[in-house]
């Protein structure tokens, strides 16, 4: 790795950003006079899904904690880059929500934490991944420590836009915005190929396949069970002959992501419920054993909430990960009946999109590929995930 910015995929310039505002504060802490606009205390990432909101934030307090700057601030050698990309720097608070929001007690908590005196005499730095899950009043209890920064801390946030929907207008109004696009296929799977030594075809393949998520690339790329539930998503099309095989194609498709998801929480969970256990004397016997009890009751009570918002997070994403790889089904179908000139997102089922594409007009390619862009965006929205995967694909069948 030449630098931190390296694992930043087709990001050309957001990385030239970063890397002269990361130099930009390394002169700052030597006591120099910067261009106004140059470094700031406050960053938005901006991007869809898998376009390195996260990696571009992590990459910037690894660049600001950087201890070899005549490397070059983000050298990726030092300890401070080492610490910071791992999460063990003491001073970069990560929130990384595993829930369905962040709330406002952490907000504060952390809030107070980063206004410390920086341990290593450069930064504290404050990362939030996922700001658009700030609740009301944690976004509140941001917003004064923004509008307010103690010296020498630096906000880091990553959200889907800078739309309000998303980030509130007073939040973003004090943040310099880094936008991010989603990174083209070609630079995942020269990614992949490079840093992964995954062959070049499969590479090329589930880069496609992953429509630029380098992450959900990642995994269909390594991992057999990732690539047998796309295959079964994308075997919907074929599966909705009635109702009552569309309520079935639902079923199986919420199941599928309730099972993704519980696997991927289950050795969290065992663990935080056994370190929590642990720490709290469980299984104690003598005086004071059953008031111990009670209060290990309690918060295992507050344990099994917290999880369970992490599970309900992860079904959903679970499910959008199915109803992505269902879009691009839909989208190939269009991309064959208009005979666009852009390749495949599925190449192994392209053939099935072109046979498709010579039974239904565009038009109902069209509806097709829209219901299920309404079905993410009405999840989003909180309706109950059966009912609107129900729905479309009641959708999906009629056309």
């Amino acid at each position: 790795m030449t630098d931190v910015f390296d694992q930043l995929v087709g990001q050309p310039e957001a990385a030239a950003t970063l890397r002269a505002a990361a130099a930009a504060g390394d002169a700052v802490l030597r006591g120099e006079a910067v261009g106004a606009g140059a470094m700031t205390h406050a960053w938005l990432f901006t991007g869809p899904p898998g376009s390195g909101r996260s990696v571009a934030a992590r990459s910037f307090a690894a660049a600001l904690q950087c201890t070899d700057q005549a490397a070059g601030p983000g050298c990726g050698h030092c300890a401070g880059c080492h610490t910071t990309l791992s999460g063990t720097h003491p001073d970069v608070r990560f929130v990384v929500p595993d829930g369905l929001s962040i709330p406002v007690a952490l907000m504060r908590e952390l809030v107070l934490r980063s206004a410390t005196t920086p341990a290593n005499g450069r930064w504290q730095v404050l990362l939030i991944e996922d700001a658009d899950r700030l609740t009301e009043a944690a976004g509140n209890a941001l917003l004064k420590a923004v509008e307010e920064p103690p010296d020498r801390t630096i906000f880091l946030l990553c959200a889907p836009s800078d739309h309000p929907d998303d980030i509130s207008v007073t939040i973003r109004s004090r943040c310099r915005v880094v936008p991010l696009r989603q990174p083209a296929a070609e630079a995942v799977s020269t990614l992949l190929v490079e840093r992964d030594g995954v062959d070049p075809r499969t590479a090329a393949w589930v880069a496609a396949a992953a429509q630029g998520h380098v992450g959900r690339a990642r995994r269909l790329a390594g991992d057999a069970q990732a690539r047998d539930r796309r295959a079964a998503v994308l075997a919907v099309p074929r599966q909705l002959t009635g109702v009552g095989a569309c309520f079935d194609a639902a079923s199986a498709l919420i199941e599928a992501a309730e099972a993704e998801a519980a696997a991927a929480v289950a050795e969290t969970d065992a663990a935080e419920r056994a370190a929590l256990e642990t720490a709290l004397g469980a299984g104690g016997t003598g005086k004071g054993a059953a008031g111990a009890a009670r209060g290990i009751a309690g918060q295992l009570k507050d344990l099994e909430k917290r999880q369970k918002s992490r599970a309900t997070r992860a079904q959903r994403d679970a499910l959008d990960r199915a109803l992505l790889d269902l879009a691009g089904f839909y989208r190939d179908v269009l991309n064959a009946r208009w005979g666009g000139p852009v390749s495949p997102v599925h190449a192994d089922t392209a053939a099935l999109a072109e046979a498709a594409a010579q039974r239904w007009t565009a038009e109902s390619a069209l509806r097709r590929l829209e219901s299920v862009l309404a079905c993410r965006t009405a999840i989003d929205a909180n309706v109950k995930p059966r009912i609107a995967v129900e729905a479309m694909m009641l959708e999906l069948w009629r056309g």
